[in-house]
């Protein structure tokens, strides 16, 4: 099945410049794409698009089957989940509570959650390795807590569609990698698509089954996780000879 399929995609900004260029992208079940490029690529524009966070300009987005600008973006969004550093952690909520919030995707504790959410939540908090914190204020968390604190949200309702920008982004080594892991497990046990948008190959879980390359707007490549050790699509997207090595399941990049 086709959980994300975008054609010919303008997107523009009024009194502002065009940040998407005629992008077409398919995205099916059990896949877990990448989406690599510089700043300014418009990464998290098309990120916001494939999340029915915004309509395109021109073109047609069709999410889990149904065309968006017809149907209740509402219903559409229940079934999304959102990985974003820019959503503000609720400092009054422990690392439990700010995951059930992922029920009703707001900020606010949900006020009488049923066993069955209970549940759910302890599960991803002992699969996100948050047990020993799932009591102390998400705000009192270190990074790497909050990081996979804010995956767990984003799981808890099972959503077919897993966005996440830059989950990675000012973790330190211990950190990242335990988030990586923790990526690569829910990937395993959940049969959802994800996006993940990044900067930096060493950000990417081994599960990455598909990478789209942007640039300026407009894809420069699409293909399997092979096209990462593509180093003159990797060049050409991020503008500077780029050399990259796999270790493990893993890709890594050096800017020459």
């Amino acid at each position: 099945m086709c959980v994300v399929d975008l054609r010919g995609v303008d997107l523009w900004f009024a009194n502002g410049p065009q940040v998407l260029h005629d992008v077409s992208l398919r995205v099916g079940a059990g896949e877990h794409w990448a989406l690599l490029g510089p700043n300014g690529a418009g990464k998290s524009s098309l990120l916001s698009v494939a999340g029915a966070q915004r309509f395109p300009s021109r073109g047609t987005v069709d999410l889990l089957g149904r065309r968006l600008g017809s149907v209740d973006v509402r219903e559409l969004r229940a079934q999304l989940g959102v990985v974003d550093q820019r959503l503000r952690l609720p400092r009054e909520l422990s690392v439990a509570d700010y995951v059930a919030t992922g029920f009703t995707q707001t900020v606010q504790s949900i006020r009488t959650a049923t066993p069955d959410q209970e549940a759910r939540v302890g599960e991803l908090v002992d699969q996100m390795d948050l047990g020993g914190v799932a009591r102390r204020s998400i705000a009192l968390c270190s990074q790497g807590e909050q990081a996979r604190a804010r995956l767990a949200r984003a799981l808890v309702a099972e959503p077919r569609l897993l966005l996440l920008d830059e989950p990675a982004a000012g973790l330190d080594l211990p950190g990242r990698a335990d988030l990586l892991d923790a990526m690569a497990r829910a990937t395993v046990r959940n049969d959802h698509a994800s996006i993940t948008v990044a900067h930096h190959l060493e950000e990417l879980p081994s599960t990455t089954t598909h990478v789209a390359l942007l640039r300026g707007g407009r894809l420069v490549a699409v293909g399997d996780t092979g096209l990462l050790g593509d180093e003159e699509a990797l060049s050409r997207c991020f503008g500077r000879r780029v050399r990259t090595v796999a270790i493990d399941g893993r890709w890594f990049a050096v800017a020459g």
